[in-house]
């Protein structure tokens, strides 16, 4: 999903400010690399039952884990609470990653099966609305309008508009969005 021509938010006690955003979309982690010379291959439930699998040809939790690395949070979630005002099932960024205030910010939103939005958007195949899409990224770019030196943090922070969206494919359960704001 990108968003290529920008993104207009509206501050009430400041002027218009321009938000050139891109949205990245992390979908599963890629597998970690088999050890040398092992295939992995996919079998029928009642071959898996009868098959035993060499000690070699295993990766395993530990290996799965460090395939599955997550950045280290800037802002944890708590945090993100502070600075923004939005709450469940409304609030859409789990975490910032990085950071520099009063220019640019990148939050991550982990999508997940559990998402509200998905028991009617759509039941048999779940796909992330994309307005809630442009609305984390919206959020993401609060968290750099609603802090020093920017503001105080006090008073109201609206999205005013969004130009020329374009989804490459669909948002579902298990993808990570990456979402990148930077105010200019």
């Amino acid at each position: 999903v990108d968003l290529e021509d920008g993104l207009e938010l509206l501050h009430r006690s400041s002027a218009r400010m321009l938000a050139l955003a891109s949205f990245g979309l992390a979908g599963s982690p890629q597998r970690p690399a088999v050890p040398h010379g092992v295939a992995r291959a996919r079998l029928p439930v009642a071959a898996v039952a009868e098959e035993t699998v060499a000690e070699d040809t295993w990766a395993g939790a530990e290996t799965w884990s460090k395939a599955f690395a997550e950045p280290e949070a800037i802002f944890e979630i708590n945090r993100i609470k502070e600075i923004l005002p939005h709450r469940y099932p409304f609030l859409l960024v789990d975490k910032v990653i990085e950071f520099e205030a009063g220019k640019r910010c990148v939050g991550v939103k982990k999508v997940t099966s559990n998402e509200e939005f998905f028991n009617g958007h759509f039941p048999q195949r779940p796909i992330m609305p994309g307005v809630l899409q442009v609305e984390a990224m919206a959020q993401v770019g609060g968290l750099v309008a609603l802090q020093e030196p920017i503001t105080d943090g006090k008073g109201d922070f609206f999205f005013a508009g969004v130009n020329n969206v374009k989804w490459r494919r669909p948002v579902v359960p298990g993808d990570t969005l990456v979402m990148e704001m930077e105010l200019t």
